[in-house]
C-alpha cells in the first residue's frame, strides 16, 4: 500500500490532507455522506486554512499517512508551505472576497447556509451539495476550475461526470445512512469518487485517499474497495413506474401495436436478459397493459380482463397469444408526451374529478402534486415538528383530495411527509422567502428549486388534463395556483406579474403603493412609478401598457394562455 507524506500535524486527517494539498499548490475534493457534514467539514477546513495563512505556514511538520512515517517520499520534503505566504495572496484574497459576496447574495435574502458558504469561500474552501442554489453551485465549480477555490467538501453528487482539477480525492465517508442504518456505499460509487483525482486534462497522476480510523477498518476498506469488484448494472425497467412509462410511450408512438410486439420489444432489453423468466415477464407486461386500459390510457379489442385476475392467472386467450390490438387514447397519448408516470396521471385525473364535484382550494392542488411519486423524497417529519404538521393538517385536511389515511394506518407516516411538503409549497405561494422555508421546513434553496420545478410540471399536467376533460370549474384554479407557484405570490399580485421586469418583490411594492393592476399602471404618475421601480423600469412598464413605444401587446403573459 502506498505511503503518502504530509506536512501538517492535525488530529483530523481530512484537515491535515487538505492543508498539505494546498501547500503542494494542488486542489482536492473531499467526499462526505450528507449535506450537513459537507458544511461542517468545509467550515473546519476553511478555519484551518485561515489560521495557517495568518501564521505563514508555521504549523508545518513532517508526517505521513500510510504504513511507515519514515518512508515518506523525499519529493514532499522542503518548504512547500511558502505557497501560503500572506503577502502573495493579496490579489487572491480580493477575488475570494468578491466570490464570497456573490454566493452570499445569490438569493433575494441570504440564508444561514449562504453565510456559512461565504465564510468558507473567503479562506479558499467551499462546500457543494444539492441544497445550494444553481448560481452558487456554478460559481463554486468555476472558481475551483480556475484554481481560486482549493478545497471543496462535497456529497457524492459531484462525483459523476465532472472534470475538475482535483489532484486528490479524499473520501472520508464510505458508509451512508439508509433504510436499514449505516451501509457501505457501492464499489461503483467509490470508483466514481476516486476517479475524480488526477484527471488527464489537469494532472499526470492523482491520489485517491480513503480515511480509516483503525488498522482493522483499513484492511476492510482495502479488501472491499481497492480489491473489490464493481457491482453489476441492473435495468431500471424492473421498477414499476419506469416500466409503465416506457410501455405507454411505446404504445403512444406506435412502436408496439399488439401485446406480442410489446413482449418482443422487451425481450430484447437488458431487463429481460437479467430477469430470465420470460413467462413471468409476459404476465408483468400484460398486467401493465391491463392497468393502462383500466385507467383509460389505451384501448384494445380483447375481452375485458382486470389486473387482479391476471395476478390470479386468468388471462384472455388473445392477450396470451399476443393477438390483441392496442392503441392509445387521446389522453393516454398526452400522458406519454408529458413523460409522467401513468399511475400519477391516473391519480391526478381522479382527484381533478373530485375537485370538479366538490370545489378546490390551492392547498388541495398543492397536496395533489406533493403526494405524487415524482415529488419523492418528501420532506421528512422530525419528532419536534409533528405537532406543527398535524396542526397544518387539521387546518387544511378538509380540502385534501383523495384518501386520507388514519393515524393507525401503515402509510400514515408517509402521508404526513407529503403534508409537510404541501405545507412548504403553500408557504411559498404565501410569499415566504428562502430564509423562512429553510428555518421552518429545513429545505435548502437548491432543494427548493427542484421541488418547485417538479410541482410546476405536475400542475401543468393537471392543467392539460382539466382542459382535455372539460373540467371548466377546475381549470382556472389550477392555472392560478400554477402561476402563484411559479412566482411565489398571493393571488392578488398576479395581474402585475404580466409585466416584464416585475417579480414578486416589485409586485408587492407596487401593490403596497396602491398600484394593483394594469389600469393602475396606466393611471399612475410616471414620477411616482419611477420612485418605486426606478426610472428605466418605470419607462419599460409604461411602454408595455401602451403609453410609450410599445403597445398593449407587449404584456408578457396572458393568464389563460400560461
Amino acid at each position: 500500500m502506498a505511503v503518502v507524506g504530509i506536512r501538517y500535524s492535525e488530529k483530523d486527517p481530512v484537515i491535515a490532507l487538505a492543508l498539505d494539498t494546498v501547500a503542494m499548490g494542488k486542489q482536492a475534493l473531499v467526499f462526505v455522506n450528507s449535506k450537513s457534514s459537507a458544511e461542517s467539514v468545509a467550515e473546519a477546513v476553511a478555519s484551518a486554512l485561515a489560521k495557517t495563512k495568518s501564521r505563514g505556514g508555521s504549523r508545518v511538520r513532517e508526517g505521513c499517512i500510510g504504513e511507515e512515517a519514515g518512508d515518506a517520499s523525499d519529493e514532499l520534503a522542503g518548504d512547500a508551505a511558502n505557497a501560503l505566504i500572506p503577502g502573495e495572496l493579496t490579489s487572491e484574497q480580493a477575488r475570494l472576497a468578491e466570490l464570497a459576496d456573490s454566493v452570499r447574495n445569490a438569493l433575494s435574502r441570504p440564508t444561514r447556509q449562504c453565510d456559512r458558504l461565504a465564510r468558507c469561500v473567503r479562506s479558499g474552501a467551499a462546500f457543494h451539495h444539492a441544497g445550494l442554489a444553481m448560481a452558487q453551485r456554478s460559481a463554486i465549480e468555476d472558481a475551483f476550475k480556475s484554481g481560486l477555490i482549493r478545497i471543496i467538501v462535497c456529497t457524492p453528487t459531484l462525483a459523476a461526470g465532472i472534470d475538475m482539477p482535483a489532484f486528490r480525492a479524499i473520501i472520508r465517508d464510505l458508509k451512508r445512512f439508509g433504510g436499514r442504518g449505516m451501509n457501505w456505499i457501492p464499489v461503483l460509487e467509490y470508483l466514481q469518487q476516486a476517479g475524480r483525482a488526477g484527471r488527464p486534462s489537469f494532472d499526470s497522476y492523482g491520489e485517491a485517499i480513503a480515511i480509516s480510523g483503525s488498522e482493522k477498518l483499513k484492511d476492510t476498506i482495502y479488501e472491499r474497495y481497492i480489491c473489490g469488484v464493481p457491482e453489476d448494472i441492473s435495468s431500471k425497467l424492473a421498477v414499476e413506474p419506469v416500466l409503465r412509462t416506457a410501455l405507454l410511450s411505446l404504445i403512444a408512438t406506435g412502436v408496439v401495436r399488439t401485446s406480442s410486439e410489446a413482449l418482443d420489444f422487451f425481450s430484447r432489453t437488458l431487463w429481460a436478459r437479467q430477469f430470465g423468466d420470460m413467462g413471468y415477464l409476459q404476465s408483468i407486461i400484460l398486467k401493465t397493459v391491463t392497468m393502462l386500459k383500466e385507467w383509460g390510457f389505451v384501448t384494445s379489442d380483447s375481452v375485458e380482463c382486470s389486473s387482479e385476475s391476471i395476478d390470479q392467472g386468468f388471462i384472455d386467450a388473445d392477450m396470451l397469444q399476443g393477438n390483441e390490438q392496442i392503441a392509445p387514447t387521446l389522453i393516454g397519448k398526452r400522458v406519454a408526451e408529458l413523460y409522467i408516470d401513468p399511475l400519477t396521471a391516473h391519480e391526478i385525473i381522479e382527484k381533478l374529478g373530485e375537485a370538479a364535484r366538490k370545489g378546490v382550494r390551492p392547498f388541495s392542488l398543492l397536496h395533489m402534486a406533493a403526494s405524487s411519486i415524482e415529488m419523492r423524497p418528501w420532506l421528512s417529519v422530525r419528532s419536534k415538528e409533528l405537532e406543527g404538521i398535524e396542526e397544518g393538517l387539521a387546518r387544511h385536511g378538509p380540502f385534501i383530495l383523495g384518501r386520507t389515511p388514519s393515524e393507525f394506518d401503515f402509510d400514515y407516516g408517509e402521508f404526513l411527509c407529503s403534508v409537510k411538503t404541501a405545507l412548504f409549497l403553500h408557504s411559498w405561494i404565501e410569499e415566504k422567502d428562502e430564509v423562512y422555508l429553510l428555518e421552518n421546513f429545513s429545505i435548502r434553496p437548491g432543494e427548493l428549486r427542484v421541488k418547485l420545478d417538479t410541482a410546476d410540471w405536475l400542475l401543468y399536467a393537471a392543467q392539460e388534463f382539466s382542459r382535455m376533460l372539460n373540467y371548466k370549474a377546475v381549470f382556472p384554479s389550477v392555472t392560478k395556483t400554477r402561476l402563484r407557484l411559479k412566482y411565489g405570490v398571493r393571488e392578488e399580485l398576479l395581474p402585475l406579474l404580466r409585466l416584464r421586469g416585475i417579480g414578486r418583490v416589485r409586485a408587492r411594492r407596487l401593490y403596497f403603493n396602491n398600484i394593483r393592476n394594469i389600469g393602475d399602471i396606466k393611471s399612475a404618475d410616471f414620477r411616482a412609478l419611477a420612485k418605486i421601480l426606478g426610472e428605466k423600469l418605470a419607462q419599460s412598464v409604461k411602454e408595455q401598457v401602451g403609453q410609450g413605444k410599445a403597445d398593449e401587446n407587449a404584456l408578457r403573459v396572458d393568464l389563460h394562455g400560461f
